[in-house]
């Protein structure tokens, strides 16, 4: 094993969340101000996972104010405390990329039973 792979393994975290796409997730998301810390919550559809190792990336969407609002968190960084599972979701694709069309009812994903 070279000194990256060691480096990498080092970094991966112990327990990670199983994030599926569909899923309704709430984030909890590390903010640094200054020298303060606080922790701030984000919580929507996942429409993407991207990756894996430690580049592994998953992709929320919201709608905030009636606007759409995406953010891609690396699943292994550590300003992610931690991935709560709202709700399954029941879907048919990899990516929900079609979501971005839909407006109101429309864009909700069907939960899984």
């Amino acid at each position: 094993m070279n000194q990256i792979e060691a480096f990498t393994n080092e970094q991966l975290k112990k327990e990670v969340p199983v994030v599926r796409i569909g899923d309704t997730v709430r984030v909890h998301n590390k903010i640094k101000e200054g020298t303060r810390e606080r922790i701030q919550m984000y919580e929507g559809t996942v429409i993407a996972k991207h990756g894996g190792g430690i580049s592994e990336t998953f992709t929320v969407r919201r709608i905030s104010y009636g606007v759409g609002v995406e953010q891609t968190f690396p699943l292994h960084s550590p300003n992610v405390e931690k991935v709560e599972i709202v709700r399954t979701g029941k879907i048919r694709r990899a990516k929900l990329y079609y979501l971005r069309g839909r407006v109101g009812k429309a864009a909700k994903v069907k939960e899984q039973i």
